[in-house]
Parts: C-alpha cells; sequence; structure tokens
C-alpha cells in the first residue's frame, strides 16, 4: 500500500469516526432535552394524560371555544414530543384525584368547573370574580391583596400554575385566563419556556401571572410576565365583598 491509499484509507476513517461521534453527541443531547422534558410535564414514554377542557360561553351543548381548540393542539403537539398520549375529557366528566395522570386544565372557573374545584382546593389566594353582569370588577383576578381587572381586546390576564398532589406526584397544569385567547397564550408560553422553568422551578409548585398585551391587535403573541405569585396564591386571603367568587362557587356556596 503505499502512500497516497494509506492516507486516502486513514482519512475516510477519520471521516467516519468523526460523523460517529458527531451523531452520538447529538443523540445524548436530543436524550437528555427529551428526559428533562418528560420530568418537567410529568410525561415518561407511553405515559397517559388528560386534557380538561371547557365549554364555549353561551353553549347549552359541549362546545369548545375556537381559541381553546388552538391551545388543545399547541398541547398535543408538546405532549406527542414526550412520546406520550392524551385523554380530552368534559370539565363536568373530569372526576379523578390529583397525581395519577399528569393534567392540563384549561379555561376559567366559569366554564371549567374543574379549574374551580382546582382554584378552591389548591391555590386559595386566588379569587376570580365570576358574576355574569357586565362592570368593571367582571372576570376580575384577585391574589392576595392585588386586583388585576380585565380590559376586553387590550389586557386580558392569565394564571400558569404547576401543581403537585397526591401519592403519584403527577402535575397538575392549569390555564386559567380572562379569555380563551389568553388560554391559549397561557399554553403557548408553557410550550415555549419550559425549559427556563423547568431550570427555575424544578419540580415545585409554581404560579405565574401573565398580561396578553392588545390582543385585538396581536392575538396571543405578545405576552408580558407580571410577576411570580405562587406565594400569595398558595396562601389563604379572605374572601372580597361584592360580587360572587370562584372560590364560593366552588364551595357551593
Amino acid at each position: 500500500m503505499n502512500d497516497d491509499v494509506r492516507n486516502l484509507v486513514l482519512g475516510v476513517f477519520g471521516t467516519g469516526v468523526s460523523a460517529s461521534l458527531g451523531w452520538l453527541a447529538r443523540t445524548y443531547l436530543w436524550r437528555r432535552g427529551l428526559r428533562r422534558k418528560q420530568r418537567f410535564f410529568g410525561l415518561p414514554t407511553n405515559a397517559e394524560c388528560l386534557l380538561v377542557v371547557n365549554r364555549s360561553a353561551g353553549a347549552s351543548d359541549w362546545t369548545v371555544a375556537r381559541r381553546d381548540v388552538f391551545a388543545l393542539l399547541e398541547l398535543a403537539a408538546l405532549i406527542k414530543d414526550c412520546e406520550a398520549h392524551a385523554q380530552i375529557v368534559p370539565h363536568d366528566a373530569a372526576q379523578q384525584g390529583f397525581g395519577e395522570r399528569t393534567e392540563f386544565c384549561i379555561g376559567g372557573p366559569v366554564s371549567n368547573h374543574r379549574m374551580a374545584a382546582h382554584l378552591f382546593s389548591m391555590l386559595p389566594g386566588v379569587q376570580v370574580t365570576t358574576d355574569p353582569e357586565p362592570g368593571p370588577d367582571r372576570g376580575m383576578f384577585r391574589i392576595g391583596t392585588e386586583q388585576y381587572r380585565w380590559e376586553p381586546g387590550r389586557t386580558e390576564y392569565v394564571l400558569v400554575a404547576r401543581l403537585t398532589a397526591g401519592e403519584g406526584k403527577r402535575p397538575v397544569f392549569l390555564a386559567s385566563g380572562q379569555h380563551s385567547i389568553a388560554n391559549q397564550a397561557a399554553v403557548r408560553y408553557l410550550a415555549r419556556h419550559h425549559t427556563r422553568l423547568a431550570r427555575t422551578h424544578g419540580d415545585r409548585t409554581f404560579v405565574l401571572l401573565l398580561k396578553v398585551v392588545n390582543s385585538q391587535a396581536y392575538g396571543p403573541d405578545l405576552v408580558e410576565l407580571v410577576a411570580d405569585v405562587t406565594e400569595a396564591a398558595t396562601s389563604p386571603a379572605p374572601a372580597p365583598p361584592g360580587p360572587r367568587t370562584a372560590r364560593r362557587a366552588a364551595s357551593g356556596t
């Protein structure tokens, strides 16, 4: 074998080794990212999860609002990336405890009774004005001592929460907004920022308040993080006087 042939063989061999090492490194990084994503969402390979959806406001039967359908589609893609499976359940048919399966619950407490139950049971510091009459306090969030009013099309708030409870310790994710477009914005925020959220919060409970700015012009894309309200949301707070709140509705009083 002369020098030219030997150099050619060594070059081909080196290229093959480099390509193999590159492929192995990319595969390792991809799998590590997948495991982190699965751990954050509580979705190991082939796991089952629940998508609990509300009904469209004013509908007599089970009709999902258009923006909530978009939110479900974004969640479906996320769940598929985790190599898991989803079951869509109406809000009034999801009768199970916490921790058995990961749950994604979408919608406000008026149209989603399970969301109202979650707020009452796990976020006692959150109150939502559920009075159907028009007025400045309609749909208002009260978190601790702070109030966040809804200005349709201009300023809409939404809570994004990751809660853990029960023996299985599978998380419950909440996207409870003042409008369905805020629900979609919350799901999109969760899908885009899950890596940073996992790095910041790990497997712990967190509750974030987001603001959707000028949705009539920008849709669900312009979102601001208002605050991490975990402490205030998970601490008991006295019910404010005035219109009926989500906590009272959930407790049946």
